[in-house]
């Protein structure tokens, strides 16, 4: 009872605090807007402590935030073999490859009317399967190593970026193209110093999309096979060895991978788009 108390007065404190910041001047400078996520999220992991504790929920049921980061700090060399077999082999060597491919592949599109009117129909179809009927085809393709995951990633980012590739090369405004007519410009330095960057904040949004599908298809498919490493292995293991404690510390890790690499992804599409009306704030 006593954690229960604890935590909801700590939920309370934190909820009163985070109404002063948001109506304060605070809110106008970096660090106020960081600090009010910052309070949440710690609130959370206090609440999340208090109840598991002060109603005696079971380890195997949902273990304590503190249960979780003991458990990463005594398996770190374990969590970074995993996440470099699923993150960096995986997920990132796909989505340079898929994203790669899905850029050029609108460029492809954009110059063919008959690409445009045949391909991206396929690609809503393809788009449209489900991860999980795909993944155990590609692990047989390519194997259980990394490659069969790369494959899975490639699928999932591909028709996203292309999506919003071939949106965003048609989002130039007919002025703007006339002009670059009456100075004689060829298609590609139309593309090059026009179009592609009118498409750059399309491109960036569906990159960021693709940022969260790479991961989440690299782990669903090493629950079709993987070698003895990887983040979806040891969570389907440590399931059936009713381990949550790892498997939470997995997920934690791979929240933390990529949020990251969101981040990572849109502080590149600040310094590329800096232009844009969406950036100036």
């Amino acid at each position: 009872m006593i954690w229960l108390v604890f935590a909801f007065g700590f939920w309370a404190a934190a909820w009163a605090l985070n109404v002063r910041l948001a109506a304060s001047s605070l809110m106008r400078s970096r660090a106020g807007r960081l600090a009010v996520p910052a309070i949440f999220g710690i609130t959370l992991l206090v609440v999340w402590e208090g109840v598991v504790r002060g109603l005696a929920v079971p380890g195997v049921i949902l273990p304590p935030p503190t249960a979780i980061a003991a458990r990463i700090a005594a398996e770190v060399p374990t969590l970074w073999l995993d996440f470099v077999q699923t993150f960096v082999k995986g997920a990132l060597s796909g989505y340079i490859m898929g994203c790669g491919a899905a850029v050029l592949v609108a460029i492809a599109i954009d110059r063919s009317p008959f690409l445009q009117r045949g391909l991206l129909p396929v690609g809503n179809f393809v788009a449209a399967l489900p991860i999980v009927g795909i993944a155990p085809i590609l692990v047989m393709w390519f194997g259980f190593d990394w490659h069969s995951k790369a494959a899975v990633v490639v699928v999932m980012v591909f028709f996203p970026v292309l999506v919003n590739t071939v949106a965003g090369l048609a989002a130039s405004e007919v002025m703007q193209r006339d002009l670059m007519a009456t100075y004689s410009a060829s298609y590609w330095q139309t593309l090059w110093k026009l179009r592609l960057p009118a498409a750059m904040p399309f491109i960036f949004n569906g990159l960021k999309i693709a940022t969260t599908l790479a991961l989440i298809g690299a782990i669903v498919a090493e629950f079709f096979g993987s070698p003895i490493r990887g983040m979806g292995f040891r969570i389907s293991t440590e399931v059936g060895r009713l381990g949550l404690d790892m498997v939470w510390a997995e997920i934690t890790v791979a929240a933390l991978a990529g949020s990251a690499f969101y981040g990572l992804v849109a502080l590149i599409e600040r310094g590329v788009t800096f232009w844009h009306p969406s950036q100036r704030h």
